[in-house]
């Protein structure tokens, strides 16, 4: 494997709890990529544990919302690990601050090959968490991989939908489409004549009067002290221009209703991207298994609450930690 620059202190924007043990490490993911995680485990904990992998949301890193999900899964009995995505934070793959849906699907799938390999999970009592973007992602995975036996997609985006649809599907349409990709082909010229990449930018700052809500709420996150992070996409300067366009032309959520194991769709009711999360929900619902498929709806919670619970402490974990104690069984 490649060997990655870790930080060695702590630079989340969560504090370090008391009653986990944490440690860093890598793994390696089909396409030779080497990804950097942060692993959480109760502390005391013996023997072959239920296990969770988690990442999101899409431009963050582990030390952020991902890593806050899975400390507090491993307060609740479970092992855990926060990884960084491909081309992302401590992660290796080049060019930097690109995405694939194929390669990131790839992620979460490897990062169950590395807990299943663990002498303390037990390879039977699997699950993964997928927040933001990485929610659409999750379901993508779950729907590819059995070995998963509960999914949680948290406050999630479709970001092939969105890629492709723009939000609330506005854009819909074959000459919105064409016109973006005309855009990005002359982006990708310029690129290659300079050798180099234009960045896109992250969160916008400073929030524009005219601005919806969902902007500010973003820069709330992201661009303050409460999750900013260097190595953060959205926090900094964002993707590559053409980082993302692979996800345009992608649909993830093509064979969700196929999912044989438990899903939980959380979303806040108050959140811009709330369709995303009902749409989804609404096929998973109807297909195999219908009985183990949950939504759970959370009463005034905007999109970034669930990312870190906001101000009323919006995440549910107790919810959260039944249900995979539930269906990892």
């Amino acid at each position: 494997m490649q060997k990655l620059n870790l930080a060695n202190e702590w630079d989340k924007t969560f504090a370090l709890s008391d009653r986990v043990d944490h440690e860093k490490i890598t793994f390696e993911n089909g396409y030779g990529i080497t990804l950097a995680a942060d692993l959480y485990k109760p502390k005391g904990a013996t023997g072959r544990l239920a296990a969770i992998a988690v990442s999101g949301p899409f431009g963050a890193v582990k030390e952020q919302s991902s890593g806050l999900y899975a400390q507090t899964m491993a307060e609740l009995g479970f092992l855990t690990i926060a990884f960084d995505p491909s081309f992302t934070g401590e992660s290796g793959g080049e060019p930097r601050y690109t995405a694939s849906p194929d390669i990131n699907t790839e992620d979460f799938m490897s990062a169950i090959d590395y807990l299943i390999l663990r002498d303390d999970v037990d390879e039977g009592r699997v699950g993964i968490i997928g927040v933001c973007g990485w929610g659409g992602i999750a379901l993508n995975t779950a729907a590819a991989d059995p070995r998963i036996k509960a999914t949680v997609a948290s406050t999630m985006y479709d970001m092939t939908r969105v890629a492709g649809n723009g939000y609330y599907d506005a854009a819909d349409n074959a000459e919105a489409r064409i016109a973006a990709r005309k855009q990005l082909a002359a982006q990708r010229t310029a690129d290659a004549r300079s050798g180099s990449h234009v960045r896109a930018g992250g969160v916008v700052d400073p929030v524009p009067d005219d601005a919806p809500q969902f902007i500010a709420d973003y820069h709330a996150y992201y661009k303050t002290p409460r999750g900013y992070h260097k190595r953060s996409l959205n926090s900094n300067e964002g993707w590559n221009a053409i980082g993302t366009q692979a996800y345009a032309n992608a649909r993830f959520l093509r064979y969700t209703d196929e999912i044989e194991n438990a899903v939980l769709v959380m979303h806040g009711e108050a959140a811009h991207s709330y369709y995303m999360g009902k749409d989804a929900f609404e096929k998973i619902k109807g297909g195999v298994n219908p009985d183990n498929k949950e939504f759970l709806g959370i009463p005034g919670a905007a999109h970034c609450d669930l990312y870190d619970g906001g101000d009323k402490n919006y995440i549910p974990w107790d919810r959260l930690a039944g249900f995979f104690q539930k269906h990892l069984v």
